[in-house]
């Protein structure tokens, strides 16, 4: 906890935001333990809202900054395109929102709610515990086309590294925080074209950078022609689990997304998945992964 404490700080004054922990406990000291209640509440009822949540809190910060835009409602708006329309957790940040409006009315923002409830999703699927800086402003402007710089499914390493990189993160940070996908889930359709007719594929059809077992796996769930909403998990065994067995499907074969399964062909983020399977020395994943969102979010 003194660890994470100390880097908020740092990065609170690294990056000039005026951001710092705790900056509610006198104007509202209730708010963070009525998201964390309210979080909790609709885990309850469908812990999917976890990886929704985490989703939404990245989305939200690699566009504009952690302003919540992500949240304004209209047409040509963040929240109306494909990666953030079907995102699960908006009625939680609601419910939170208005529980904290009837208390606090006016003091606290959105983007705060979201990034306390974001930390408060992980932790619910037994990940790390950051200390959440607060003292964020809303934003008012949220256009659909600033989605186009979020990373792609089938994005190069370059690609990734540049997104990055604008953001002032690092290749460890990203490597960390698509490691993120250890919670998440993917629909058929963005990675279907890796099972199928693929241009250099294995004997079973598939993609031959894939375990082949897996592909037939896969191809069960996501058959051909059919429904390719359906939605498959990232971290196969370990969905619901916060953890670093992420990286080690991604050794086997098992990365699902071909963005992710790019990260072992780059030498520099292969390095990283090496050193959170604790090859060429160890990196602790559930602290580096505090390290880097808290990174994120100020």
């Amino acid at each position: 906890m003194f660890v994470f404490l100390l880097l908020a700080k740092a990065f609170a004054l690294v990056h000039g935001q005026g951001t710092r922990v705790g900056f509610y406990s006198a104007s509202c000291p209730q708010a963070e333990f009525i998201v964390q209640l309210t979080v909790a509440a609709h885990f309850q009822s469908d812990p999917a809202i976890a990886r929704g949540l985490l989703r939404m809190h990245f989305h939200d910060c690699f566009v504009r900054g952690c302003d919540a835009s992500i949240l304004i409602n209209g047409t040509s708006t963040e929240k109306t395109t494909t990666p953030n329309s079907l995102l699960k957790g908006y009625d939680a940040i609601d419910d939170a929102k208005s529980q904290i409006e009837d208390v606090c009315p006016g003091v606290v923002s959105c983007a705060d709610i979201l990034a306390l409830a974001a930390r408060d999703a992980v932790v619910l699927t037994n990940g790390p515990r950051w200390l959440v800086l607060t003292e964020r402003r809303d934003g008012r402007v949220s256009l659909a086309s600033d989605t186009n710089n979020l990373p792609g499914f089938t994005e190069s390493i370059a690609s990734q590294k540049k997104k990055f990189a604008d953001k002032g993160f690092n290749d460890q940070d990203l490597v960390t925080l698509v490691g993120g996908h250890t919670i998440g889930t993917a629909a058929c359709q963005s990675f279907r074209y890796r099972l199928y007719n693929c241009s250099n594929t294995s004997a079973n059809g598939g993609d031959p950078c894939m375990d082949a077992a897996f592909v037939s796996q896969l191809q069960k769930m996501c058959p051909a022609n059919r429904d390719g909403s359906k939605r498959i998990a990232l971290d196969t065994g370990s969905s619901d689990r916060f953890g670093g067995s992420f990286f080690t499907n991604l050794r086997n074969g098992r990365g699902i997304l071909e963005s992710d399964w790019k990260l072992r062909t780059d030498a520099s983020t292969r390095a990283y998945v090496q050193r959170f399977l604790g090859l060429r020395g160890e990196l602790n994943f559930n602290m580096e992964f505090g390290r880097s969102i808290v990174k994120m979010s100020n």
